[in-house]
């Protein structure tokens, strides 16, 4: 006799569990980090909203969560996640969004959530590359990188997505890879109830095209090994000297800000100030 198997999460999506990603890719770590993390959040799931971009980790809740989700299009992840929860401040807000979605052609609509300090929870996928589209050269492929646009190696300097959410004034800020599963969980549940704009970096694996670039082609083993040997805990890089943290991944929680105002309470603030004005 075969007992049915239900996997946990199920209850969370629209019929059954059914991803078209490619073998090896970090999306179904990340789905399963966030919906960890809301079933640990305590949160009626019909509270939870998603806004997710255009690219690989756009279809992390399209279609699958069995909530209100917005596919919306590329680049404007934030913009569309910021008109939502202005117009539903109750609701917890989640965006998924790639390296690309976010920090190109989303660029500014990022480091102006950053500074606004908007209740948003954003999670950024970062797999290095346009993984949808070919394999092009994206802001956070490393220097070097030989991409199907760079065939001879990029000359550009990548961004570091943390560190622009930092000086772009973001209240919380993390950065795990999928190897992490576990410090991602409880790192994404913090970050959902931390009460401002939270960006949660995830370097997650491209078998097919940034391994291609690694000359690690559909090795997705292979990749999850390498983010296990190249992380270094936030608290032991401070320790050591720049030339030492040359190709690590500085993984942890750098930025947890409470003190800050929040632009949904700031909105509402306004709103009572000029409606007593008004009254007198």
């Amino acid at each position: 006799m075969v007992n049915p198997v239900t996997h946990n999460l199920k209850k969370y999506f629209r019929g059954e569990i059914n991803y078209t990603t490619c073998p090896g890719c970090g999306n179904g770590i990340v789905a399963q980090a966030i919906l960890w993390a809301i079933d640990d959040s305590g949160i009626d799931f019909d509270n939870y909203a998603f806004v997710s971009g255009i690219g690989c980790s756009g279809w992390i809740p399209s279609p699958a969560f069995n909530t209100d989700v917005l596919h919306v299009t590329h680049g404007r992840a934030i913009a569309f996640a910021t008109g939502l929860k202005l117009a539903a401040p109750n609701m917890k807000i989640i965006v998924t969004a790639g390296d690309g979605d976010t920090s190109a052609i989303g660029g500014n609509h990022f480091i102006h959530a950053c500074r606004r300090n908007i209740d948003l929870t954003m999670i950024c996928v970062n797999n290095q590359i346009y993984g949808m589209t070919g394999g092009q050269i994206a802001p956070t492929t490393p220097y070097l990188s030989k991409t199907t646009t760079t065939p001879y190696g990029s000359v550009e300097r990548p961004f570091d997505l943390s560190k622009i959410a930092i000086a772009a004034g973001a209240t919380f800020v993390a950065r795990w890879t999928t190897f992490q599963a576990r410090q991602l969980r409880k790192t994404i549940a913090k970050a959902i109830l931390h009460p401002g704009f939270s960006f949660v970096e995830i370097i997650s694996q491209c078998p097919v095209q940034y391994g291609k670039v690694l000359k690690k082609r559909n090795d997705a083993v292979a990749m999850l090994m390498d983010y296990k040997e190249r992380s270094i805990n936030l608290k032991k890089a401070r320790e050591l000297q720049k030339s030492e943290l040359k190709d690590k991944i500085i993984v942890g929680e750098f930025v947890e800000e409470r003190n800050v105002p929040e632009l949904t309470q700031e909105i509402n603030r306004l709103r009572e100030e000029a409606l007593q004005k008004c009254q007198r």
